[in-house]
């Protein structure tokens, strides 16, 4: 034979050889391997781990905890659009092949072992063989194992069975597992909201969910959406007409700046602390839902209101100068990224924008934001920053071309530069009828400090405090009608037992005498201390004890008349509604059930209702305190209340502690209590001329004016053991000549104790009461 035609076969048989052997080999490598194999069996019930999901009274989602944030969703339930951008890009022959795709196989082997770029061998079900049971390296090993669990999965689970487990389980960047969560965490919206330009957007992700992220990097997701695109028109999926109008959909990405957004970050937070306290670490893997007491609207007006109240302080403010100082290219694309970068370690603050300065003058600041857009800042927009802009400003200070500064929009559409906060602040609102808190907002940003103003920071309550005072003083015979003298008073070292004290009104003034009525609602503390003589320091510290203050709290001294205590915010939401219901102690809670992935209620709550065993103070003292915080919001400290909001059922009291540390406002409409608090971490001075009528007022008539739209007016009942008596209201027994007619008119200042006026025994006071039924 011609060594022409021996040739040829003498290679195709060695070829064959090789072929059988490598073939051998590999089956050889698989019978070793097949035995290793995880069990896969629990694939055909698929559990994977599901968050800790909390949710407002409404349903809305208001806070995930949990490595994994996965929304798991069957197959018939995912839209046909999402399961079509999918298989596009990553498995267009999913239903025809057996799960390995041969030739791509090949191509992977030669990229591994000729570096040169893969095209992307592995199926959608290879996927989630390794994405469910196998580590990412790129070995041989490694392969043959994903190729034997792909045939695993391909013999015991049909194609809708596997896919739906590749679109719950595959990590999708921004903590989002499976497409569901994703299409919450990019856009805000549920799976079944999305168009085509949105699934498309979604199925770029599984490559490189970093890259192709498209918030922090929506050039890169865009240009792997519309890739995608093209692929869903080539495979038939959508025609020529939608793929067109994918192209040009803007799609709007959801930020922290989303204004539509329930931020409940503390109150969530809160309620995590008490699920784990319950749960133990099954509380993050298990899929709880939890639905709380929450009201989406309320706490968004909360938020919103806080925020804004917080941020007009921080326009009286000195400017503190930019955040930082980078250098800039003047390379375009070296540019973009350094701005990229920069801007991704100074993320926006909710509507606090973060930008870079390209130019400033003292008339005209040019900044881009991370989005691309380039804002001019001129005329008013400048004024808080004024500082900064000046030629003799330092350089920590002054603003230049690199500058990291931070801008909101007015209400005008035009911008303005500010500076994030370094005073704090908290809100809460409850139902004083059963203490269900309705909105909670722990402070500024839930990300720039995680600490729970409402429920930990432990504040003095200044006037605030005053009622409590007040409401045990009418239990001493003192009423609205008695006059007190507002004149000076000195307490010297023989009388505090240290350093002498000359109390203060606020504006330093004194006004003589005046009704009680007339003293709490104008605020004047020399009113307060002379009711406190009366009532007896340790007899009030007692008498606040029934509205859940701790006695530790406020010393049995005259300075507890000026609120020199401490409070919790919480703890004055829940005093306060005392007042609101009629003199019933109410204890906050926030949970009203849970249930588990499939809807199972595993536990269920509610609040005791209102009796005598929950009783603080009679009817009849809530009701006279009623009376007299209702004129503070009518013609006193806190009057701006009933005149923006036009309706007469709001009651409550501002504060302001000694240096204008804190700036309180507690208040309440018959179905809402709500506390504004706003002061630094460390107690510094607000101001000379903050208060708690001028900073935090403000926030709570806001969050007042969303909260009680549709609320109708509702006055309290008159109770039994009162009489109204030339348009003033007394307790029975302290009608006009009975009680207590005045106070200090006669003394001389010197701040002498004052005869302390015993409450009647309770015994005493219950046939006082029962003369006056008949």
């Amino acid at each position: 034979m011609h060594w022409a035609v021996k040739l040829p076969l003498i290679a195709g048989g060695l070829a064959i050889a090789g072929l059988a052997s490598l073939l051998m080999i590999i089956a050889i490598a698989m019978a070793m391997a097949y035995p290793n194999l995880p069990d896969i069996s629990e694939l055909s019930d698929y559990r994977p781990k599901l968050p800790l999901r909390v949710y407002s009274a409404e349903g809305v989602l208001i806070g995930e905890f949990g490595e994994e944030r996965r929304h798991l969703t069957p197959i018939k339930d995912i839209p046909q659009v999402m399961k079509d951008a999918v298989l596009a890009i990553e498995d267009a022959r999913f239903y025809q092949h057996g799960g390995v795709d041969y030739i791509g196989v090949v191509r992977a082997a030669l990229a591994n072992l000729g570096r040169i770029k893969s095209q992307g061998a592995s199926t959608i079900t290879m996927q989630v063989a390794r994405n469910v049971y196998l580590s990412s390296e790129k070995t041989y090993t490694r392969k043959i194992y994903e190729i034997l669990l792909t045939f695993k999965l391909e013999h015991l689970l049909n194609k809708d069975e596997i896919l739906e487990i590749y679109m719950n389980q595959i990590f999708l960047g921004n903590r989002a597992y499976g497409f569901a969560a994703a299409s919450e965490a990019y856009f805000g919206k549920s799976l079944q909201q999305i168009s085509v330009a949105e699934a498309a957007m979604l199925a770029g992700l599984p490559k490189a969910p970093s890259a192709y992220n498209p918030i922090n990097n929506p050039k890169r997701a865009k240009s792997r959406q519309l890739y995608i695109i093209d692929r869903m028109l080539e495979n038939g999926f959508i025609d020529p007409t939608q793929a067109e109008a994918a192209k040009r959909e803007v799609i709007k990405i959801k930020s922290a700046a989303d204004s539509t957004a329930v931020h409940a970050e503390y109150f969530a937070e809160t309620v995590r602390q008490l699920i784990y306290a319950q749960y133990g670490d099954t509380t993050y893997t298990r899929g709880l839902n939890v639905y709380t007491t929450l009201r989406a609207a309320d706490q968004i007006a909360a938020y919103q209101a806080l925020r804004r109240g917080i941020m007009n302080y921080e326009r009286r403010q000195v400017y503190r100068g930019p955040e930082k100082f980078v250098s800039l290219p003047n390379d375009q694309p070296a540019l973009d990224d350094v701005i990229d970068e920069t801007l991704l370690e100074h993320p926006d603050n909710g509507d606090v924008l973060s930008a870079v300065v390209l130019d400033a003058t003292a008339k005209m600041i040019k900044a881009i934001r991370q989005n691309g857009e380039v804002i001019d800042i001129t005329g008013e927009g400048l004024k808080p920053a004024q500082s900064g802009l000046s030629d003799k400003a330092p350089s920590n200070i002054k603003i230049r071309r690199g500058a990291v500064i931070r801008v909101v929009q007015t209400p005008k559409s035009t911008w303005e530069i500010t500076q994030l906060p370094e005073v704090e602040g908290a809100f809460v609102a409850i139902d004083p009828r059963d203490g269900s808190v309705k909105a909670l907002v722990g402070g500024f940003d839930f990300e720039k400090n995680k600490f729970n103003h409402v429920t930990q920071a432990w504040r003095q309550p200044g006037s605030s405090f005053k009622p409590f005072i007040y409401s045990a003083a009418l239990e001493h015979g003192v009423t609205p009608a008695t006059v007190i003298n507002d004149g000076p008073l000195f307490f010297d070292a023989g009388v505090t037992g240290g350093q002498p004290w000359e109390p203060k009104n606020y504006d330093g003034k004194f006004e003589g005498p005046m009704t009680l009525r007339r003293g709490l609602a104008k605020s004047k503390n020399m009113i307060s201390i002379r009711v406190l003589q009366v009532v007896g320091a340790q007899n009030a510290q007692q008498w606040a004890t029934r509205f859940g203050f701790d006695a530790d709290k406020h010393p049995a001294y005259l300075t507890m008349a000026l609120g020199a205590g401490s409070v919790t915010p919480m703890q004055m939401a829940t005093a306060y509604s005392v007042f609101a219901n009629g003199g019933y102690r109410v204890n906050p809670w926030v949970v009203s059930k849970i249930t588990d992935q499939k809807g199972k209620v595993l536990a269920q709550f509610q609040a005791p209702g209102l009796d005598e065993s929950v009783r603080a103070i009679d009817a009849r003292n809530a009701f006279v305190m009623d009376s007299l915080l209702q004129e503070v919001t009518r013609t006193g400290t806190a009057a701006s209340a009933q005149a923006t909001l036009k309706r007469p059922d709001l009651y409550g009291k501002t504060g302001t502690t000694n240096d204008s540390m804190d700036a309180w406002f507690a208040g309440f409409q018959p179905t809402l209590a709500a506390i504004t608090w706003i002061g630094y971490d460390t107690p510094r001075k607000l101001g000379s001329r903050e208060t708690g009528g001028g900073l935090s007022l403000p926030v709570w008539i806001e969050f007042m004016a969303q909260a009680l739209k549709d609320v109708p007016v509702s006055e309290p009942p008159v109770p039994e053991g009162v009489v109204n008596s030339g348009g003033e209201w007394f307790f029975n027994e302290y009608a006009p000549g009975a009680g207590v007619s005045s106070l200090g008119l006669n003394d001389t200042g010197s701040g002498a104790p004052a005869q302390v006026i015993p409450m009647p025994p309770e015994d005493e006071k219950k046939k006082i009461l029962d003369l006056f039924k008949n």
